[in-house]
């Protein structure tokens, strides 16, 4: 043989195993891609959404289609593509039918994060379903390779035998025994009836915003008090919609100071007890103010529970590209709050110094009252003081000064600046400012705390509505070389009027004179505030 033909067949060869793992990868391509997307059309997922536990399932039929239960009409909406979702709400804390109407209508207002919540749903889905259908595509594969030609060529002459016919109607039986299509012929009451336009339902006595020109409604809605529901939701939607709308445009256009090149700009919220209007306004604030970053003082929810984490989705989505830090509130009752926020990808404070925004350092943790009884790394059972101890002793102990204590009351911080430990204190709870309030501390060292208004304008601890309850407030926390030099106020009035507060500087070197008309450390700042229910 001559050594260009022992090199032809050596190429032929390679050329042929080539073409078989080429095969191999075609086939398990082609497999994996079936078994995947039968998969995720049967996949589905059980999310907290708009308040209920909820089964987000994909579907093909170009819709988003929420089940709704007896009560209220079902809702449906096109998705503009082939993919759509099927959405059925189930359990729901929400007292009475009205209640749990207006809280679709101020969810619906700002949907933001509950439709992050739902895309996030189904790509999860696809991602789980593209897993096990890759390695579904691999086993016909390696039966085959494991069986090897003989045994495959044996198998192919009894599969016409007497048994390879009976086992054949086996698989055909548990296949058919698994699906059940005749099941699936059943009719539904649902499915009797017909899909038509929101607008056509109600009526033209009934005005609708444009933008739910394209919902579609299937149900029953002949009762006056149906229909007076219905016609109540639109109407705080619209409400809602436009208030916060208008607010967001106008924030983006407030003339608010600059920051330097050298200078990190943090927005700070608190206090937003459910009122997702607000998050875009506090986005809107923020990217007019150069901010990077973003403090949250707690009180997210009023009562901390599960269905108030379309709250959390909200504030999520609207600050889902800054660095997020924050701590949970009193009102922010049990762990749901911290640990929803934490999942969520937020630096949720826990008593451990953190870096921060702009190389500073940053300290906090949830207020003790958000549990029942106060706990401090790994004690329980402290009282507020206690754990305003701790946290100033941790400041106190820090390899670095602190430049930022994150908490929701500032009482849990005053210790810390009366100690000296650290430059700044930020928090909410009371719902109004307070300070910035400039402390010296018992080493000579200044520091300041600085109580930001409630960002969701609420009224004790509720703020839902179709706009702010009281005066709204967000701030701009400015930080320079490593250390707080300013804050910035933002409030928003009640009648949609923005009142923009002059940049406020903060004094903290030994040099630096106090301004005139900061308090001592016995002013209103450090008043003990932690027995006020807010």
């Amino acid at each position: 043989m001559s050594a260009s033909e022992s090199t032809g067949r050596v190429l032929l060869g390679h050329t042929l195993r080539l073409s078989r793992i080429a095969l191999f990868v075609a086939v398990w391509a082609a497999l994996a891609a079936m078994a995947a997307t039968v998969l995720f059309f049967v996949s589905s997922r059980t999310v907290v959404l708009a308040s209920h536990d909820a089964v987000v399932r994909p579907a093909l039929h170009g819709q988003m289609v929420i089940s709704t239960g007896p009560v209220l009409p079902d809702l449906r909406m096109s998705t503009d593509r082939r993919l759509g979702v099927d959405i059925s709400l189930g359990k729901t804390d929400a007292r009475s039918t009205e209640e749990l109407v207006k809280r679709y209508a101020y969810i619906a207002s700002q949907p933001e994060g509950q439709v992050a919540k739902v895309e996030k749903a189904m790509l999860d889905m696809a991602f789980d379903a593209a897993l096990r259908g890759a390695a579904l595509g691999l086993l016909p594969i390696l039966v085959w390779l494991v069986l090897g030609s003989a045994r495959r060529r044996e198998l192919v002459r009894r599969s016409w035998s007497r048994q390879g016919a009976l086992a054949a109607l086996l698989v055909v039986a548990l296949t058919l025994a698994l699906w059940q299509p005749w099941d699936r012929q059943r009719a539904l009451v649902a499915d009797e009836k017909e899909w038509i336009p929101l607008a056509e339902l109600l009526g033209p006595e009934i005005t609708i915003p444009a933008e739910l020109d394209r919902v579609e409604v299937r149900g029953d809605v002949t009762t006056r008090q149906s229909q007076r529901l219905i016609d109540s939701a639109i109407a705080t939607y619209d409400k809602s919609q436009k208030f916060y709308t208008r607010a967001a445009e106008a924030a983006a256009e407030l003339n608010l100071r600059e920051p330097e090149e050298d200078e990190t700009v943090v927005v700070l919220v608190s206090d937003r007890h459910d009122n997702i209007g607000m998050d875009a306004v506090a986005r809107a604030i923020g990217d007019a103010g150069g901010a990077t970053a973003v403090f949250n003082a707690g009180d997210d929810t009023s009562t901390g529970a599960r269905w108030e984490a379309f709250s959390l989705d909200s504030v999520d989505e609207a600050f889902a590209d800054l660095d997020r830090f924050g701590v949970a509130g009193n009102h922010d009752h049990g762990g749901f709050v911290h640990d929803y926020l934490s999942d969520l990808g937020w630096t949720m404070l826990d008593g451990q110094v953190v870096d921060g925004p702009g190389d500073t350092t940053l300290l906090g943790v949830d207020d003790p009252r958000s549990s029942g009884l106060g706990s401090w790394r790994d004690e329980t059972g402290l009282s507020f003081d206690e754990v305003g101890s701790r946290l100033a002793d941790a400041a106190c102990e820090a390899d670095e000064r602190v430049t930022t204590i994150l908490v929701h009351d500032s009482d849990l911080g005053t210790e810390a600046l009366e100690r000296g430990c650290v430059d700044l204190v930020l928090a909410g709870h009371v719902h109004v400012q307070v300070g910035p309030v400039r402390v010296m501390g018992a080493d000579g060292k200044a520091g300041y705390t600085y109580t930001t208004g409630t960002t969701g304008g609420a009224a004790y601890a509720i703020a839902v509505g179709s706009k702010p309850r009281r005066t709204a407030q967000v701030s701009l926390v400015t930080y320079r070389d490593s250390r707080p030099v300013g804050i910035q106020p933002v409030l928003l009035q009640t009648n949609g009027v923005f009142e923009v507060g002059e940049f406020i500087p903060l004094y903290l070197s030994p040099n630096e004179g106090s301004p005139e008309g900061d308090e001592s450390p016995e002013g209103s700042a450090l008043r003990s505030r932690h027995g006020h229910d807010r």
